[in-house]
């Protein structure tokens, strides 16, 4: 007989997290090669893991559209048509920026130079005539040896140096900085003493913040404060082979089975071969993640509450099929909404979510980090790595004794999976291909891993 369990969605799903009056524009200012795409790139990809619709509106790629002129010279206000041009494209990013906040859109990063008081004054009253909020973002560094290292890693290989020696490109975009220095207003703290705005001072040595109010842009000031731009490498993890996991069952606090103790002493000299001389490991507070942890040296090990697998709620402890047969309807309704649906007296998605939203905060201040979590937990972290969307987030895969290496760059996070030669059991459960439709349990179990 089937007990009836109520479905449950978790409270973020009933929240608006950016009300139309929220809707805001992220308007960076500062010279080139001072981080602002690094910058905008990043806000976005955290602002839409955490629900909020952000898209990055990067006027270079507008001007590119309208131009195939590169060199240093489009940049001299002395060249007047080169100037309409810019401005042109600046016109056209901003009017598609206000025509998608106007439709779904929540969060538009404006990326551009933005570095004299005439255009960002006219940014300014473009968000007033909308109703839009804006804060502007500067980025200001006299640092050469940073400047310089930030054209060789990421300026060269840009869109506008394709094909050009670098030696050659390295010298054409120091010539586009001196042209925008010539005409560069920074942000002034008096004259534009009532404008909300954020000043990020020689990559995070020091911060202004002016008339920031409001949970939203509280909340992009105080990820802005936190990223780094540090080189660094997270070595994202799952435990080893659990007892719960040879018997598929969900949750638990298991130890691990013999394979996943192989996979502990693997994985330890795994990270030797890395040599990371301060090597941070983070583990849950699960016993199969702080076993893991055992063989590895490392400057720090710290024990987070908030990397626990998702709560499985009544289904903590039973398997797949015993899941599918006591409780069918709730089974179902997770497969029609896997990242929303929250097991009754349990967690979701969503929640799982929130949840990590300081574990990512703290990633981003640190140095290299091995991180030994779970399935669910493993999914959440790489989907803000890699910018996977909430649907597909519950189905990435995450294989035991493997070890997801991340790297970030300019523009992107590099991933390499590296497998550890212990074998272990399949917990992946792929996604149903009809989870709308009212299916057997023959059918319904077919996504299911030998054992759950």
């Amino acid at each position: 007989m089937e007990r009836r369990v109520s479905l449950i969605f978790s409270p973020l799903s009933n929240r608006t997290l950016c009300t139309a009056e929220d809707r805001t524009i992220i308007v960076l200012v500062g010279l080139p090669a001072r981080g602002k795409t690094y910058m905008s790139r990043k806000l976005t990809r955290y602002m839409n893991w955490i629900g909020i619709n952000t898209r990055v509106f990067n006027v270079g790629d507008y001007r590119r559209k309208a131009t195939c002129i590169k060199t240093a010279d489009f940049f001299d206000d002395k060249n007047k048509e080169a100037a309409d041009i810019r401005m042109k494209a600046a016109k056209e990013a901003l009017n598609d920026l206000t025509e998608w906040l106007e439709g779904d859109g929540e969060i538009a990063v404006f990326d551009a130079t933005n570095t004299t008081r005439k255009r960002r004054d006219m940014i300014y009253e473009h968000c007033k005539e909308h109703k839009f909020k804006i804060i502007f973002v500067e980025s200001i560094c006299d640092n050469k040896d940073v400047i310089q290292a930030s054209i060789l890693e990421v300026k060269v290989n840009s869109p506008d140096y394709i094909g050009m020696d670098k030696e050659v490109a390295m010298q054409d975009f120091l010539k586009r900085i001196e042209h925008y220095e010539a005409r560069y207003e920074p942000i002034d703290d008096e004259k534009d003493k009532d404008i909300p705005y954020i000043k990020i001072i020689n990559q995070g040595q020091r911060y202004l913040v002016n008339r920031i109010a409001g949970n939203v842009s509280s909340r992009i000031v105080y990820y802005l404060i936190n990223i780094s731009v540090a080189k660094r490498t997270i070595y994202l993890v799952r435990h080893g082979e659990s007892i719960f996991n040879l018997d598929g069952k969900l949750g638990g606090n298991s130890g691990l089975s013999p394979h996943g103790k192989l996979f502990a002493q693997k994985l330890g000299k795994f990270m030797a071969n890395e040599n990371r001389p301060d090597l941070k490991v983070w583990t849950s507070h699960m016993t199969r993640t702080i076993e893991t942890a055992d063989y590895i040296k490392c400057s720090r090990i710290e024990h987070w509450k908030a990397l626990d697998e998702i709560n499985a709620g009544i289904c903590e402890g039973m398997t797949y099929g015993e899941i599918q047969h006591k409780y069918p309807s709730e089974f179902a309704r997770r497969d029609a909404d896997k990242f929303r649906f929250r097991y009754p007296m349990g967690e979701s998605y969503e929640d799982l979510v929130a949840r990590l939203e300081p574990v990512i905060m703290e990633l981003e201040r640190q140095g290299d980090v091995v991180v030994i979590c779970h399935q669910a937990v493993a999914r959440c972290l790489l989907a803000y790595f890699t910018e996977v969307d909430k649907a597909e987030l519950p189905y990435i895969r995450v294989p035991l004794h493997t070890v997801f290496k991340l790297t970030s760059s300019a523009y992107r996070c590099i991933v390499e999976t590296l497998k550890i030669d212990i074998d272990a059991v399949d917990t992946h459960r792929s996604k149903p291909i009809n989870p709308q439709e009212v299916q057997s349990p023959f059918e319904v179990l077919k996504t299911v891993p030998p054992r759950y």
